[in-house]
């Protein structure tokens, strides 16, 4: 595997999980503010909405690198679905150790599946290659 491939990705992964790190950071203080009107339905569709929003910063991330870059020209959803997929296994595992610690669970997972998403995504590359 080209090393220069592998530094490129690693810092597209990184630079994806400081978005989500914000988005993340957006939905904790909308958390702790609705915590304070003390309504358990609020509470738990917020807990419920904690993969989405960090999901959400993973995507706009990759989105907004691309962008700017002008390498890929990906739509939000597609990329959106691998780290939606990886927030919610890592929250619902880690779930069961404490709720405030899904964040551990959401940016593993999360990270995991933009590590699988590039992965595939350098495969179809290279079919693409070897097919014309």
């Amino acid at each position: 595997m080209n090393l220069k491939y592998v530094w490129r990705t690693s810092v597209r992964i990184f630079l994806s999980a400081l978005s989500a790190g914000i988005f993340y950071s957006a939905w904790m203080a909308v958390f702790f503010i609705a915590k304070g009107f003390d309504v358990l339905i609020v509470e738990y569709l917020l807990w419920a909405l904690a993969p989405v929003f960090t999901a959400s910063g993973f995507a706009t991330g990759i989105l907004v690198l691309d962008r700017m870059a002008g390498t890929r020209t990906a739509k939000f959803l597609p990329i959106f679905i691998w780290p939606l997929i990886g927030c919610a296994i890592g929250a619902i595992v880690v779930y069961w150790f404490g709720l405030m610690l899904i964040v551990f669970g959401m940016f593993v997972g999360g990270s995991l599946g933009m590590v699988i998403r590039e992965i595939a995504l350098r495969a179809q590359s290279i079919r693409d290659k070897q097919n014309t």
